[in-house]
């Protein structure tokens, strides 16, 4: 061990979700004293957070501890795949500590084991833990985060694995959620919340919808009250993961009114009610299609971000092209699909007629087709306006930004050619004049006289 300060090095993998929970342990070593370091080399022990939703995030996160160990050699390992604990010591059986996904105690009792946090004489005696007035350490950059508002899921989908590895919905009360988002945006300077679970329009059901104070304000645990009370703050607001229940038409008003943005991450999956039901989804397409109307009709603005699976076991021809109908029809602005495949511990394992993977990829590659010409016509239809952006970084002349139809890292960006020439920094809101678009991404040029930066007002 080192004789200085006990160094820990960390491996992050997985999803936003996943994310939000190694800030949270990386701030708790923090707090005790622990140095975080970059390489296996410089580490006394390495964490490695991983990710077990699909196969193929299986492997990587069985490559990653497979490194650390040789990179290393003490490794403590935590998140979704240590559900699979057998798995893990089947193949790494040194791992000193496996445990699941948000179990922060077992991490740190780990390090404690492993590490003994360095002894202070004058504070030893006393707790140690993050402070609840501090940000704590982030992984994204400045100017957004994550805001985790429930751990778990109510759902059982046939294709998914979540409730054995994260178990039931357990909600954040709603004031708790809101304190730290306030302290995002006062203290840590955030300009962007994305508000995130795996099930965004059940937040507060196990609660009952309990009732809090903020602000001298009572608050319902319910998504539009969140969404009431971060819409004080200021900040963009953005919405993932949301079922499309008849109560998520409460949140669309709040966006025409600019209060939240004007977006919706909601996961249709397909568009079949036969494959939906052997998902064990909602299969009411056609209201799915009344409710996407009444939201546009309420919202022209709103930007709908989906999900959809191809190839799903017993998937016909006939109801790939109903998938495909479906996108025509409805012209959701972003999309992304997945060629089905097996998770370990899913019931669609178990169903008949699975799609040839030649199939699957035939479908998948079709599916985008279809998609990336809708969305070619949709940004071609912004060329000419301004849009209000948020850039994210400089690159040489230009600066990357988004617009507030753009998530982080999963939907296109907003290239702003004199993006150097204006004066832009990374967390910069600013008024761009759209001059071109592809299929994916816009092109424009900052209005100068309209940059702000409002950081400094925020934090007051």
């Amino acid at each position: 061990m080192s004789a200085t300060s006990p160094k820990v090095g960390f491996v992050s993998l997985g999803c936003p979700k996943a994310l939000v929970d190694s800030e949270r342990i990386l701030t708790q070593l923090r707090a005790e004293g622990y140095e975080l370091v970059q390489s296996y080399e410089a580490a006394d022990v390495v964490v490695v957070n991983t990710c077990g939703f699909i196969d193929a995030a299986v492997d990587e996160s069985l490559e990653a501890i497979g490194e650390a160990m040789a990179g290393n050699g003490k490794v403590i390992v935590t998140g979704c795949l240590g559900k699979r604990s057998e798995l893990i010591r089947e193949r790494f059986p040194e791992v000193l500590s496996i445990s699941g996904p948000q179990d922060y105690a077992s991490v740190m009792e780990a390090v404690h084991a492993a590490l003994p946090p360095k002894s202070d004489p004058f504070t030893g005696l006393l707790p140690r833990r993050a402070d609840a007035d501090e940000v704590g350490i982030k992984l994204t950059p400045k100017h957004y985060a994550y805001l985790k508002i429930s751990e778990g899921c109510n759902h059982r989908c046939s294709f998914c694995i979540i409730p054995s590895m994260r178990g039931d919905l357990v909600s954040r009360p709603v004031d708790e959620v809101l304190r730290e988002a306030e302290r995002l945006v006062l203290r840590g300077g955030v300009k962007e919340l994305l508000v995130i679970s795996q099930d965004t329009s059940a937040y507060g059901v196990d609660l009952r919808y309990a009732g809090r104070e903020w602000r001298g304000r009572a608050y319902r645990t319910r998504m539009k009250a969140l969404c009431e009370g971060l819409s004080e703050l200021g900040v963009w607001v953005r919405l993932h993961y949301v079922y499309p229940y008849p109560h998520v038409d409460e949140v669309i008003p709040l966006m025409a009114e600019g209060r939240v943005l004007p977006y919706l991450d909601v996961p249709f999956q397909h568009a079949s009610p036969r494959i939906l039901k052997l998902m064990k989804r909602p299969g009411d397409v056609d209201r799915v299609r009344e409710r996407i109307a009444r939201w546009r009709e309420t919202c022209p603005e709103l930007t709908i971000r989906s999900t959809f699976i191809v190839g799903f076991p017993g998937e016909t021809e006939a109801e790939f092209e109903e998938l495909l109908d479906f996108l025509r029809e409805v012209r959701l602005d972003r999309v992304g699909a997945f060629a089905y495949s097996p998770v370990e511990g899913a019931a669609a394992n178990e169903l008949p007629d699975p799609v040839p993977e030649e199939v699957k990829q035939e479908r998948l590659a079709r599916f985008m087709e279809v998609q990336a010409e809708i969305s070619a016509e949709k940004l071609e239809a912004k060329v000419g306006t301004v849009q209000r952006c948020l850039v994210d970084f400089v690159d040489g002349e230009l600066a990357i930004a988004r617009s507030m139809a753009d998530a982080p890292e999963i939907d296109g960006v907003v290239q702003i050619q004199n993006g150097l020439e204006a004066g832009l920094r990374p967390g910069d809101f600013v008024d761009v004049e759209i001059k071109g678009s592809d299929e994916y991404d816009l092109y424009g040029e900052a209005l100068k006289r309209r940059v702000r930066r409002e950081l400094e007002v925020l934090r007051g």
